[in-house]
């Protein structure tokens, strides 16, 4: 029997880890990663673009997002908070969705006096809401306003790769001027995902993610 048939492949994937590391000076991730700051954003229903644009309106693509059939539109929208604060000009991302929802970093919601929990895309179950302002109407959400979760999309042959399945946690490296390991990263495979892990600005900063000069992505 051969050494690596002896051990964990998690054990056996830490051991190529740490070879590259000794031969090239940098971590490797496996697949290409691509890690992606994802600013303060608003997704919309059907209804509400027409409430805050203009009954017919449809989102207006304006460049296209990493992952297949997304975008960010031409549209935004004012975001306001209970202490009457505001953000002005707040990004749509499409496409639109069954229900409206605000993803903000930890500082907007400082700002804005939200008290917003950290959740997965879609989990608004007892989250709070907020006011959004466009040239057209106003929409009240009684929900719907989070901190998103830390997470990184993948194709399921990807997940496979890692050996994670849905909602696995897994850590992300930076290699930068600010050197950071997030943990708690959750796996999100599905079909047609490429992979793509997701921080918000907050998180970016502090690692200091322009700056990076190597990321690795890895089952703990």
């Amino acid at each position: 029997m051969s050494i690596a048939a002896s051990l964990d492949r998690s054990v056996v994937e830490q051991i190529v880890r740490e070879i590259v590391l000794a031969q090239t000076g940098r971590r490797t991730s496996g697949p290409e990663l691509v890690v992606s700051i994802s600013a303060r954003h608003v997704h919309l229903s059907d209804e509400h673009v027409e409430t805050l644009f203009g009954a017919g309106r449809k989102l207006t693509p304006a460049k296209d997002l990493f992952q297949e059939g997304y975008f960010a539109a031409e549209e935004t929208v004012m975001i306001v908070g209970p202490r009457k604060r505001m953000l002005p000009t707040v990004r749509i991302l499409g496409p639109t969705r069954g229900d409206s929802q605000v993803e903000l970093a930890f500082t907007d919601c400082i700002s804005l006096g939200i008290d917003a929990p950290v959740r997965l895309s879609g989990d608004h179950e007892g989250t709070p809401g907020c006011v959004l302002v466009g040239p057209a109407g106003v929409v009240e959400l009684t929900r719907g306003v989070i901190r998103a979760e830390r997470h990184v999309h993948m194709s399921p042959a990807q997940a496979e790769f890692y050996g994670v399945k849905k909602g696995d946690l897994m850590h992300l490296r930076v290699h930068s001027p600010c050197p950071t390991t997030f943990e708690g990263v959750v796996a999100r495979p599905g079909e047609g995902l490429k992979l793509e892990a997701h921080l918000d600005t907050d998180e970016g900063n502090a690692a200091d993610l322009d700056h990076a000069t190597g990321v690795e992505l890895y089952k703990p």
